[in-house]
């Protein structure tokens, strides 16, 4: 089975790759080194399909482990500090890093804020790291935060959405390079489906179900 990259793995796999050939004739054993670099950045940048539920499910935006479930404030991109609860998703090196929208909606509003880059299994890096927010109202007229954290070793987050955008459920909209940390916000009403420790798979596990819908054997493949 053939997976794709993300298109912002491209330059970084084929800078590896050319560096790669020049070196095996002259330097074998660095030839070899920057080869399984060369695999890492391609495993990294991997982008492989989803079975995304057609129902109006709330879905992980990032693939990970959950470290975090709680009540929390609203992010800064908020002007009512309203309480919600908050589900933090950690992202390791191995891990897939596309993020995809975790509701059907439209994005009111975007901001990113420059910061630390501390490690992302810690909660204040909800506060202190580089992250940018996301505010979306879903299919059910409810908002919803989604904040891409920077890592330790994460220095970028690509965010591919705009302002006014209708958006699609499990549909890719950005990256966070090398290690990082995704937070979703949800209304206090909706149900959490998950738990701590849980691995989750953006666009594919199914984090709340607003509507209660009582069985859901829809998907397609994206």
């Amino acid at each position: 089975m053939q997976i794709k990259i993300h298109r912002e793995g491209w330059t970084y796999f084929i800078v590896s790759i050319i560096f790669t050939i020049i070196s095996f004739p002259f330097f074998p054993i660095v030839g070899l080194i920057l080869l399984i670099i060369s695999s890492y950045i391609y495993y990294f940048f991997r982008d492989p399909k989803r079975a995304i539920p057609i129902e109006e499910v709330i879905v992980s935006p990032a693939d990970g482990i959950i470290t975090y479930i709680g009540s929390s404030k609203s992010p800064e991109l908020s002007e009512d500090n309203q309480e919600l609860i908050k589900i933090s998703i950690f992202l390791n090196i191995f891990n897939v890093h596309v993020n995809r929208n975790p509701s059907n909606g439209v994005i009111k509003k975007i901001k990113y804020i420059h910061g630390k880059f501390i490690n992302a299994t810690l909660d204040k890096s909800s506060e202190y790291n580089e992250r940018n927010i996301v505010c979306l109202e879903d299919s059910n007229k409810e908002i919803i935060y989604v904040t891409q954290i920077a890592g330790l070793i994460a220095r970028r987050i690509v965010c591919d959405l705009k302002e006014k955008q209708i958006i699609k459920k499990g549909h890719r909209f950005g990256i966070i390079k090398f290690g990082s940390r995704v937070d979703l916000y949800l209304p206090n009403k909706y149900k959490i489906l998950v738990s701590k420790g849980q691995t989750v798979f953006a666009g594919e596990t199914i984090i709340s179900n607003p509507n209660n819908i009582l069985e859901i054997t829809n998907s397609i493949k994206d």
